[in-house]
């Protein structure tokens, strides 16, 4: 019989979290999304408007003003949680200090309160090297205080185009469990074995890898776990794309992914006939477009003096459509070249174009259509896309949770 979690969804965005957890049969009892600084809410609209039976308090307000008691008591929280101040393609990422990366200690006081048995959170793989002046320091942090309230952690870089989905989206999951539960109990029986994290773990039972070493240790002691202080000042530690945290004790390994199903690349996703205004077809344009892909290398000087390097490599033009999709950015909407955004060559017209909105909904596992009809203006439709989760990910997720 399946287990039927409660779910609360924080920094819900379109609702990816909801969507794939609801496919996988457990039901959502509350959420909040809220962007700052914004006179309309494009993503809580979108949101509101694909699930628009809910009745919840303070569901589109500042995550900092809501009441603990306004959060119902939930079996499973949940949430993609802001990560400009982690992401590699921020300017001086802050980790933990910076404007959106203090919103971790919402999430801390929610857990430290309403207790739940489960956490599953999202965010960009930067995440476990954050900052850049003390690698693995915020994450350390992250699970010092969930070991404080008493959580047993796993943790797994997913890239989404490895187990069979048509964008290449890496990012890490990070799943607790409170302890008394089941999953909490797997961990502390299992924990020793060397093949805990491929064959046991939470992540393993949707996720292959390769086999393990048989004969390798892959445990240690991480030094003044329960003082989160402590952890923040002097804690350094090389997180590699798989692990957990059980008591005292880390586990951290480079796990390489042996997905044997079918896979999906851009093409399978490719919409038949779209609108002449996604296509580009000025020279000068597209020689802009190519130029922007060439590789790249100069010297840059720091505020400090210090001298470095910065390149670019090459990519290719225009994008292949027979593997899976680069990564969604939230910059990816119109036709001004870019390196990042999406080109291709339409398999149809054998014309360049851009990729359509609903594209790109249909590449991160959302249906198409789910940011239309809401009154969100197109370039929010892939800024919203640029932020969502690969929704498939997290319904495996789901279904192994209702084991």
């Amino acid at each position: 019989m399946k287990n039927k979690l409660r779910v609360v969804e924080l920094f819900a965005g379109v609702g990816g979290f909801r969507l794939g957890l609801e496919k996988a049969g457990h039901k959502t009892v509350w959420a909040n999304q809220w962007e700052p600084n914004k006179k309309v809410q494009h993503a809580f609209n979108c949101y509101s408007k694909n699930f628009p039976n809910d009745n919840f308090i303070d569901i589109n307000k500042d995550i900092d003003k809501v009441k603990i008691e306004n959060i119902p008591n939930h079996d499973l929280l949940v949430g993609g949680f802001p990560c400009q101040d982690y992401s590699v393609a921020t300017v001086g990422p802050k980790g933990l200090k910076g404007k959106k990366g203090v919103l971790w200690w919402n999430i801390e006081k929610i857990v430290r309160n309403k207790k739940p048995p489960y956490i599953l959170l999202e965010n960009v793989d930067r995440l476990i090297k954050s900052p850049k002046n003390q690698r693995g320091r915020d994450f350390g942090v992250m699970l010092s205080c969930l070991h404080n309230l008493g959580y047993c952690v796993e943790w797994r870089i997913i890239d989404s185009s490895n187990y069979g989905f048509p964008q290449r989206r890496k990012r890490v999951f990070i799943f607790a469990a409170k302890k008394g539960t089941k999953w909490f109990n797997n961990l502390k029986e299992h924990h020793k074995k060397p093949n805990f994290l491929h064959n046991i773990g939470f992540f393993s039972h949707e996720f292959d890898v390769l086999n393990p070493e048989k004969d390798l240790n892959l445990t240690e002691k991480i030094k003044y776990i329960e003082n989160t202080k402590k952890i923040s000042d002097k804690f350094v530690y090389k997180f590699e794309n798989s692990g957990f945290l059980y008591n005292d004790i880390i586990c951290s390994k480079k796990l390489k992914p042996n997905f044997l199903g079918e896979s999906k690349a851009l093409k399978d996703i490719l919409i038949k006939n779209v609108d002449d205004k996604y296509f580009i077809y000025d020279k000068e344009e597209i020689n802009k477009w190519k130029k922007l892909r060439e590789a790249k290398k100069k010297n840059v000087t720091r505020k400090d003096g210090q001298t470095f390097i910065w390149s670019e490599g090459k990519m290719t033009f225009p994008d292949s459509i027979d593997i899976p999709s680069r990564t969604i950015v939230t910059s990816s909407s119109g036709k001004t070249p870019s390196r990042f955004k999406h080109i291709i060559n339409d398999p149809w017209k054998n014309e360049l174009r851009i990729l359509t909105a609903e594209e790109v909904e249909l590449l991160s596992g959302f249906p198409k259509g789910w940011t239309n009809n809401c009154n969100m203006p197109e370039s929010w439709r892939y800024f919203c896309m640029g932020n969502a989760l690969v929704v498939g990910l997290v319904e495996k997720m789901g279904k192994t949770l209702s084991k």
